[in-house]
């Protein structure tokens, strides 16, 4: 199920797709509250379904969530190749590195991305598979992560390098305005094989920058949820991404990093394109 969240006549509703329409959801205009009030699932949702329209031509498609309950949790350096073009490497004491990310407004599917170009030049991206969590998740056993996985969408974790480095952490490089980007849906959980093996790029300009597979995550999604769920509770609508592999714009020599006007395209299998103008 291919969930969306847009906006219709000045009135912004949540709906599925089919038969390429989109089918309005009775209730909702906020897919956090939808989970969080228990329609969780496929099963669940189909509950909702009205018997309202909308074509795609009719609609401007919306970050599916927009205002997130917390900071994103990130997941740093959790693809090799990755951490080699920055200069690094993996020991055998390597282990996660969790991150927040600050957003106080998460971009959607076609919205503009302003940079901060006076305060930085080095705006760089990340094409990460994004977890949606579907319900409170503590100490949970690995073997029954997918019990609370509302579905999966596309994340483009816009970084601003120069802050990163100058601040000697992630926290105000990976947290300005308008720097988080999801969609341009959620598909939830049960169109999936596990275990994920999901083709990511991502193009600039056409130009193709990234290209990787989920199976070659380091750690993998049943590795973060258990890990991260023995400290914290994880909530409906949690945001987890998952990392980045190789081809982002500092890993080039020179750097490859964004100027305005450029189009940023992320593509990750089964869930769709996630498509912005940098300005």
């Amino acid at each position: 199920m291919r969930i969306y969240r847009y906006l219709y006549r000045g009135k912004i509703e949540v709906g599925i797709e089919k038969d390429n329409s989109i089918i309005k959801l009775n209730n909702y205009d906020n897919i956090i509250e939808m989970i969080s009030d228990g329609y969780n699932n496929s099963k669940k949702i189909e509950e909702l379904i009205s018997e309202e329209i909308r074509e795609y031509d009719s609609i401007n498609i919306l970050s599916p969530i927009e205002r997130p309950i917390h900071d994103i949790i990130c997941v740093g350096k959790n693809y090799a190749d990755h951490i080699s073009e920055l200069g690094g490497e993996i020991t055998s004491e390597f282990i996660p590195n969790y991150f927040g990310k600050r957003a106080n407004k998460i971009l959607g599917h076609k919205d503009i991305i302003e940079g901060i170009f006076d305060i930085d030049s080095e705006m760089d991206y990340e094409v990460e598979l994004a977890v949606i969590i579907s319900k409170d998740c503590k100490n949970i056993r690995k073997e029954d992560y997918r019990d609370y996985i509302f579905g999966f969408s596309i994340f483009n974790d816009i970084s601003s390098r120069h802050l990163q480095s100058y601040h000697k952490q992630w926290y105000r490089g990976k947290g300005v305005d308008n720097y988080s980007v999801l969609g341009p849906c959620i598909v939830t959980v049960d169109e999936f094989e596990f275990p994920l093996s999901l083709n990511l790029e991502t193009f600039v300009n056409g130009e193709l920058r990234q290209n990787s597979n989920t199976e070659k995550m380091i750690f993998k999604i049943e590795d973060i949820i258990e890990d991260l769920s023995r400290t914290m509770t994880l909530e409906p609508g949690d945001i987890i991404a998952t990392g980045t592999p190789s081809g982002v714009g500092k890993g080039f020599n020179p750097p490859k990093y964004l100027t305005p006007n450029d189009i940023v395209e992320l593509k990750i299998e089964k869930i769709g394109i996630l498509k912005n103008k940098i300005q």
